[in-house]
């Protein structure tokens, strides 16, 4: 990843809207109706959201029939955390 990823990431969760939605799939994939109930705002402004979250890389979006299901992207997530431990600086 590089350094716009990591910034594209860091802009996309800087929404608490979005921060509930990833706080949400960490129980696991939803689709968007599961999540639109959670809310108090249109479906195009979740797919707004969902589109957010899906373009930097940090949601995968699965359609199955009519139906999306996001699901974190781990692999994503996993590289994001390390850059963020790399940071780990020992005091002296």
């Amino acid at each position: 990843m590089t350094y716009a990823d990591y910034a594209y990431i860091c802009k996309t969760l800087g929404d608490q809207t979005r921060i509930k939605i990833f706080d949400m799939l960490k129980s696991g994939a939803k689709c968007a109706v599961q999540l639109l109930e959670q809310f108090d705002i249109t479906q195009p402004t979740l797919s707004y959201h969902m589109k957010m979250l899906t373009s930097c890389g940090l949601i995968n979006a699965q359609k199955d029939g009519k139906w999306i299901y996001y699901s974190i992207n781990q692999q994503v997530l996993d590289n994001f955390l390390d850059f963020l431990d790399s940071a780990n600086v020992q005091s002296k």
